[in-house]
């Protein structure tokens, strides 16, 4: 575990890299969603969330921004990103990482595992799968895929597909230190809780402003697509604890 004076230097580094602190940018009051009872955040109805018809929405204030295919965004640098779920006797919990210090870009931020989709990936599950093995260790055969999200576009033109996947026991995590500094858990319940959801204003140079979610819990500051990402998920699980529920 890092200290949090390591945790306080990759901050630093952060900020002084994207020319701001994404931790202290103007918070913008959003009406508060409701949360998710506990009931409906277990591996079972998430697998049958995935499985059966659910009408959902992506998350208004970034329509533009989620896409369901590739071919909507051509011009993006197709890639895919491993959401892991981890049993644990409190509940699910969700692995992120944060990516090293030294990594020209993103370094410090806390990310789901994953990269591009190469030419050997046969689809964005595979390329989920093998990234989350590259970075974090963890081999492929320990992840069971639930389900797919939306397509997220970032800032870098990177189209995203985040891949939902539930971790199966024995798994070990061996994490690459040339990308990654350290990997943890958190609570499927807080990511799934709309009150620890926060939208950012941050004003550009042009003129325009620029929108992100955070969410904090503990030391960590999750922001920008993750956050994003995670927002969406929110979106569907709740959808689906009211159409499927009982």
């Amino acid at each position: 575990m890092f200290s949090s004076l390591l945790l306080n230097d990759l901050a630093r580094i952060e900020a002084s890299r994207l020319g701001f602190n994404p931790q202290t940018q103007p918070v913008i009051d959003i009406p508060l969603l409701p949360g998710i009872d506990q009931s409906y955040l277990g591996s079972e109805f998430i697998q049958t969330a995935f499985s059966h018809p659910v009408q959902w929405g992506v998350e208004p204030l970034f329509a533009d921004w989620f896409v369901p295919s590739f071919e909507q965004y051509p011009q993006g640098i197709q890639s895919a990103v491993c959401i892991p779920l981890v049993q644990r006797p409190t509940g699910l919990h969700v692995l992120l990482t944060r990516r090293a210090g030294h990594l020209l870009s993103h370094a410090g931020q806390v990310c789901f595992p994953g990269g591009r989709i190469e030419a050997a990936d046969h689809n964005a599950v595979q390329a989920a799968l093998r990234e989350t093995h590259e970075e974090v260790g963890i081999a492929p055969h320990y992840i069971q895929p639930l389900g797919e999200q939306p397509i997220f576009i970032t800032n870098s033109r990177y189209a995203m597909r985040p891949v939902v996947g539930l971790l199966k026991q024995g798994f070990a995590i061996n994490p690459d230190p040339a990308e990654v500094a350290q990997v943890f858990e958190v609570p499927l319940s807080v990511l799934m809780n709309p009150h620890y959801h926060r939208l950012h204003r941050l004003p550009t140079k042009e003129g325009n402003e620029r929108y992100y979610f955070s969410i904090s819990w503990e030391e960590y500051f999750i922001w920008g697509a993750t956050a994003a990402v995670i927002r969406n998920f929110y979106h569907h699980l709740a959808a689906a604890a009211q159409q499927l529920g009982r």
